[in-house]
């Protein structure tokens, strides 16, 4: 499994309802065993957030990490699957969503709710992901304190 190390948006924009994320060097890294990956944008540079789904929408944008001559090629839509990306989504979302006083109290339990069912939905397409790769370790790590009794998944 990865896990991003670090990840700061160098400039973001907010389009109608669509945040974008752009990213450059040195403000998103991943860790890949123990050695850590740069990103570089030589192809994808930005995650589109659709603010009123909570949505990436940009799932096939290809992201690229290097370190030293090795490279490292993910679609978006995989780095969400096989990483934590979604927990620094969600923390750059928290400090966007603090920055907008304009949401009510409940708009914003709403929000915080539709993110913590996509939080579980991610959790659940990841177990899914390790019984297909037969990764016990990253099985029980994901299941490890998950007491769900009544999710339905579809």
């Amino acid at each position: 499994m990865l896990s991003v190390k670090r990840m700061t948006p160098f400039y973001t924009s907010k389009e109608d309802f669509r945040l974008r994320l752009v990213f450059a060097y040195q403000y998103f890294s991943i860790v890949k065993g123990q050695e850590v990956f740069q990103f570089v944008p030589i192809e994808g540079k930005e995650i589109i957030i659709n603010m009123k789904s909570l949505q990436v929408e940009n799932l096939g944008e290809i992201f690229v990490f290097q370190r030293g001559s090795q490279f490292i090629r993910l679609p978006l839509y995989q780095l969400l699957l096989i990483s934590d990306l979604h927990m620094h989504l969600s923390d750059v979302l928290d400090g966007i969503f603090q920055l907008a006083p304009e949401l009510s109290m409940p708009q914003a339990r709403e929000i915080e709710d539709m993110i913590g069912e996509l939080e579980l939905r991610n959790r659940l397409r990841m177990i899914d992901y390790a019984l297909e790769m037969n990764d016990r370790l990253l099985f029980n790590e994901l299941t490890e304190g998950m007491h769900t009794p009544n999710v339905t998944q579809e």
